[in-house]
């Protein structure tokens, strides 16, 4: 029997996830941002100002930003004056985050298309490795978080900033019927895309709790491993060190 791999509550064979979730990222790219602040009244940009705060960009770091499409974590981390990577496997994404950087007059980063399970970039490069909502789309989670330790310097900083399910009680179940019932409602009406974000809503739900997460960084060669929950684990930064 061949492997199988979940998309949203679906089970299908790994290939058939990486073509769907390529296809989701490829139909959202135009209006994703939009949809970040509509889904989340703009807490996420909050969300990503506490994460590059923890990841402690410094000036002529090395720092690879998996996932990172947009640009919304590579900007705030070329504050810094760190020497910023972006990388995102879907190239549509990629081109909005030029669009936007060209707007902002942002120069400096380097755009390279990777599948966060085979980077291209040589073992031990890189200073710090961020992903921000993007590992639970990874196809085999744990050889992206394989390929983090390997191009990470000794040293070197992985941190994480991702959907889990909140611990607060009563709070789990009005996301739930929040996220299940409009998010998809918000998806069609700004986006033209109610699927896709259904897709993304189930994604967050099948992804690891927080302390499973934290076993499977801690298994890939990652020590010091630290889960920082927000709004009772609603999102969590994870973190750890290659030493």
């Amino acid at each position: 029997m061949s492997e199988q791999v979940s998309f949203g509550y679906e089970s299908v064979e790994p290939h058939e996830k990486t073509r769907r979730v390529g296809a989701v990222f490829s139909n959202v790219a135009a209006k994703y941002d939009v949809m970040n602040d509509a889904m989340s009244g703009g807490m996420h940009r909050l969300w990503k100002d506490t994460f590059v705060r923890r990841i402690k960009p410094r000036e002529g770091e090395a720092i690879l930003d998996m996932a990172g499409g947009t640009g919304d974590i590579a900007f705030r981390l070329a504050e810094s004056g760190a020497e910023v990577t972006v990388s995102d496997i879907n190239q549509d994404m990629l081109d909005v985050g030029i669009e936007r950087a060209l707007k902002r007059g942002i120069d400096g980063l380097v755009w390279s298309r990777q599948n966060a399970e085979e980077l291209s970039f040589s073992s031990r490069t890189f200073d710090a490795y961020s992903i921000a909502f993007g590992i639970r789309n990874v196809t085999h989670i744990d050889q992206a978080l394989a390929e983090a330790h390997r191009v990470l310097k000794y040293g070197g900083r992985f941190f994480c900033l991702e959907f889990s399910a909140t611990e607060w009680p009563g709070f789990n179940e009005v996301y739930d019927a929040y996220s299940h019932k409009l998010v998809p409602v918000l998806g069609q009406a700004i986006a033209g895309d109610a699927d896709s974000y259904r897709y993304l809503i189930e994604s967050i739900r099948r992804f690891p709790p927080m302390p499973a997460f934290e076993r499977m960084i801690r298994a890939a060669g990652f020590e010091q491993t630290k889960v920082e929950p927000i709004l009772g684990g609603l999102v969590a930064i994870h973190s750890g060190w290659k030493i």
